[in-house]
């Protein structure tokens, strides 16, 4: 990783896909391994890093299906008429993996949400500190595939950004067998896991015996509590792009997503 200088700003960049890639240590667990397993989404929303920074290794999950109008290529974020996805073009054929959806070789998407992002942020108290670097990323950044995109985005926000420690694989480079539940549980052996973390929606699929079995303590991600700020066009929506978070708060984001958990904790 190393520093550049973009439109005047200095920003911390990673220099190829190797170092991109590379762990780094994780401080979270000393006698036993959390683990969290989700699908990359595009610019996820305070809550998804929320589970990154609970986990001491995060799994990008994206050798699954692929399923349109999902959070997979699309996010919303605020706007002074409300609230507007940011969609990246990609078909709807579902008949693929996440990490086989490749990007439009016309940027013209990127261009586009650019355009909406600084019209609706360039008033942020923190713009010009991510800006930048979020235009260097869609403008002047070359990618492949969705898959490839979206990680970059994610590690970048929750390590440079949040100051995350946690570890990040891709399930991809696994070898698995089974589908669904086993094959989770596959994943979750392979990696050394003595703690899923999940989110609630999956207790509708999830079996918690199996869990008891394999060894593996099922724990659910509790997204609630979360203490607003102040955002640009009210009324207040927890559930926007973390776009939003950093350009209203900046190095304070952490608290509005797990330091407000911390006794005494306010942001400075």
């Amino acid at each position: 990783m190393k520093l550049r200088h973009v439109r005047g700003q200095s920003l911390l960049f990673f220099e190829d896909m190797d170092e991109f890639n590379k762990p780094t240590a994780s401080t979270h667990s000393p006698t036993g391994k959390r683990v969290a397993i989700i699908q990359s989404n595009y610019i996820p929303w305070k809550g998804y890093f929320d589970i990154i920074h609970g986990a001491d290794v995060f799994v990008f999950y994206d050798d699954v299906q692929f399923t349109k109008n999902d959070w997979r290529n699309r996010n919303q974020i605020k706007t002074s008429q409300g609230l507007e996805w940011l969609t990246i073009p990609v078909g709807k054929d579902e008949n693929r993996l996440i990490n086989e959806v490749c990007l439009p070789n016309d940027n013209s998407w990127a261009k586009q949400h650019w355009k909406v992002i600084e019209g609706n942020y360039n008033s942020a108290p923190y713009f010009q500190l991510y800006g930048p670097w979020l235009s260097d990323v869609l403008l002047h950044q070359h990618w492949k595939s969705l898959s490839e995109l979206n990680q970059r985005l994610i590690r970048t926000i929750a390590a440079d950004f949040l100051g995350v420690k946690t570890i990040f694989v891709r399930s991809e480079d696994y070898i698995l067998s089974g589908h669904k539940q086993d094959r989770l549980l596959d994943l979750l052996a392979a990696i050394g896991a003595t703690t899923y973390l999940s989110g609630v929606a999956a207790k509708s699929y999830l079996d918690p015996i199996r869990f008891a079995q394999a060894n593996i303590d099922l724990k659910w991600k509790d997204y609630r509590g979360y203490p607003e700020y102040l955002q640009l066009y009210p009324p207040f929506v927890h559930t926007v792009s973390i776009l939003d978070l950093l350009f209203c708060t900046g190095p304070k984001a952490a608290h509005y997503i797990w330091g407000w958990r911390e006794p005494g904790s306010f942001p400075g």
